[in-house]
């Protein structure tokens, strides 16, 4: 199943905890999960610094125990909502 993860900012996080090193770690995981098919998509808002991404996952929980193990995450410098989706049911209109 797909789930769409929204990043949310965290109340009194200063710009300057997000450390090369750290970024660089976040990378990485994310790079890993890519490769392992977990995330499929991941993009940046450009209306605002935070990312949104696809995850392939049997379901939320699965999806939110994959998000906490990012390391910004497991940081407590970004949260994730967490949206799972279904497919478009409405093409099945065109075949009535």
């Amino acid at each position: 199943m797909q789930v769409l993860a929204l990043e949310r900012a965290v109340p009194g996080v200063r710009d300057d905890a997000f450390t090369d090193a750290l970024l660089r770690t976040e990378a990485e995981r994310l790079w890993e999960l890519q490769q392992a098919g977990v995330v499929r998509q991941a993009f940046f808002r450009t209306d605002r610094d935070e990312a949104v991404l696809v995850l392939e996952a049997p379901d939320a929980q699965t999806a939110r125990s994959v998000l906490d193990g990012l390391p910004l995450v497991s940081a407590g410098l970004i949260d994730f909502e967490v949206i799972v989706l279904r497919a478009y049911p409405g093409f099945a209109r065109l075949f009535v």
